[in-house]
């Protein structure tokens, strides 16, 4: 018990040693008219005191000496802390001499000089700065044009193709128009689309009369192209129409036998919504060989024709993913 008391005595002694030194701890007291003609001279009061302090209050020479070697210390402007025991009063009155005056004035001038010279730095790192700000916004600007670029080529690019394809469906047109007007006026039938036999076709049926179409292919993106006019400023109602079709050839190309899936209810709310009510939906069935019969879509199990299916599916594929798809046709009809 007499030890722990002794520690908590010793403790608080050691605590009232440290409170008393700091308290002790103050400003030191400098000659007054030393302090005054270093201020005269233009020095910080801070710095007038320390070299005061230092240099021993003896002289304004001294003073000057000890700030002159003492000029970069890094406390030099911080206002020193002493015992505030030490006491130095003088009133004597301390001459400044012609060479004290230039010394001051060459420590004020380096000092400046100094400022000046760390002002500059900041400066030019503010300025190297702005020119990185501005070669990153001209970078950024620069990949923006570029891009900009990119999708113009792009978009000139599907321009052309989707003028080419109207300008191939126009010359078969009027290919085909050639070919019945001289049908119709007696003459002998020539191929006038050598190598591009693709193009047109000559159905001939028994007990009737030839007739000239253009490919399935054609009719089949022709008619996904007129839903498309016919329903302008309705994207997603035809896409949603476009995917519903490939549904329903995907159906029975993967299910031939199914008749479920050859059949298709006329008044179907959902059938309406997404295909029927659309100018152009049940026409496209139609070309795939789908035929009306009553209040039903019917595609016979001996009229499915799988190529025609597949390339149904491939047309339906390519109206979806083509952002252009039949943007210029409409200028070519």
């Amino acid at each position: 018990m007499r030890k722990s008391n002794f520690s908590v005595i010793c403790f608080y002694f050691l605590v009232l040693q440290f409170t008393f030194y700091f308290i002790k701890m103050a400003v030191p007291k400098v000659n007054e008219k030393l302090l005054e003609d270093l201020e005269e001279m233009g020095f910080p009061k801070a710095r007038a005191i320390r070299a005061l302090y230092y240099s021993g209050n003896t002289s304004l020479e001294d003073a000057v000496t000890w700030i002159d070697y003492h000029e970069n210390d890094a406390d030099i402007d911080e206002m020193p802390l002493v015992d505030v025991d030490i006491d130095i009063e003088s009133t004597e009155s301390f001459p400044i001499s012609e060479e004290m005056r230039i010394r001051a004035q060459r420590l004020r001038a380096q000092e400046r000089k100094r400022r000046e010279e760390e002002e500059k730095r900041l400066e030019r790192e503010r300025e190297r700065e702005r020119i990185q700000a501005g070669k990153r916004l001209l970078e950024a600007k620069r990949i923006a044009e570029e891009n900009e670029r990119k999708r113009n080529l792009a978009l000139r690019k599907a321009e052309k193709e989707e003028e080419k394809r109207a300008r191939e469906k126009v010359l078969q047109k009027l290919e085909q128009d050639k070919l019945n007007r001289r049908y119709k006026q007696g003459f002998p039938l020539e191929n006038q689309t050598t190598g591009q036999s693709s193009a047109i076709e000559i159905k001939q049926e028994k007990k009737s009369k030839p007739v000239y179409t253009t490919s399935k292919v054609e009719l089949l993106r022709e008619s996904l192209r007129n839903l498309k006019r016919n329903h302008q400023g309705e994207d997603a109602r035809v896409r949603k129409a476009f995917q519903t079709l490939i549904i329903y050839v995907g159906n029975v190309a993967k299910n031939p036998k199914e008749e479920k899936y050859r059949k298709i209810r006329l008044s179907n709310q959902l059938f309406q919504d997404r295909i029927g009510r659309l100018n152009g939906g049940v026409e496209f069935l139609e070309l795939c060989g789908f035929e009306r019969r009553g209040d039903f879509l019917y595609l016979p199990d001996e009229k499915v024709d799988m190529a025609q299916l597949n390339s149904a599916g491939l047309v339906l594929k390519s109206a979806i993913t083509n952002p252009f798809f039949g943007v210029l046709s409409t200028t070519h009809n």
